[in-house]
């Protein structure tokens, strides 16, 4: 899945100019590169390809872990996968009825983590691109503890997700087993799966990913999103 000899890969570094910047500001513009240009999204597989997430253009937590990793390591910097599972709830509103009923109440979720400064730094905060945080800010001014729209966090009001060196959450309180640390998420998926199978697996593909992903997007659009993010 970390294909970062795949051409696309290097042609996308080549373009970028990255291998040209010192470690931090690489840390960082592959960071951002994840998080806001690969948008929000939910894709047709966990499984996907460094280049196919990058194909598709949207990804969501598994799926950016891989790219975001694959960009990494394509430029020197360790990256390690950090799994663990998350309760549906925090996806709710996103969720069409149906697929709140028929989805299992618990899901895989990984991030990827950077070596870095002599510590291994989470960067969770990759999966939600800042127009979208942006836009959830306006639509709750001021809210505190937030448990909804794919975000899990503390403190929507003071959310910060920019790279500094520091670790990046907005799932994290989702979070209710840790899978441990994982070399790949080839590695990963091959002990844990996601548990749709069958028809539920059939019609999340087809019809329910595409309606969350739309539902981002609305959100996403809203003219009122005058966050500072």
């Amino acid at each position: 899945m970390l294909n970062y000899g795949d051409k696309a890969i290097q042609d996308l570094i080549e373009k970028r100019k990255w291998k040209d910047l010192n470690e931090f500001e690489r840390i960082g513009a592959v960071y951002a590169f994840v998080q806001n240009e690969i948008l929000l999204g939910y894709n047709k597989s966990d499984r996907l390809t460094a280049t196919e997430v990058l194909r598709d253009g949207i990804g969501q937590c598994n799926t950016k872990a891989t790219l975001l990793m694959a960009l990494l390591r394509a430029l020197g910097i360790p990256a390690r996968l950090h799994g663990a599972k998350v309760t549906k709830e925090f996806q709710k509103s996103l969720m069409p009825k149906i697929m709140a009923r028929l989805a299992p109440p618990i899901f895989v979720h990984t991030w990827a983590e950077v070596f870095y400064g002599g510590e291994w730094i989470a960067l969770e905060g990759v999966i939600a691109d800042k127009p979208y945080i942006g836009a959830l800010k306006c639509r709750y001014p001021n809210q505190g503890k937030f448990f909804d729209y794919a975000v899990a966090v503390e403190n929507l009001e003071n959310l910060e997700l920019d790279w500094k060196g520091k670790d990046t959450f907005v799932q994290s309180l989702a979070v209710v087993e840790d899978l441990g640390i994982f070399a790949t998420p080839d590695e990963f998926f091959s002990d844990h799966a996601q548990e749709y199978r069958g028809m539920k697996k059939f019609l999340y593909e087809l019809i329910g990913r595409k309606i969350m992903t739309k539902r981002v997007v609305k959100i996403r659009r809203k003219k009122d999103n005058k966050s500072g993010l």
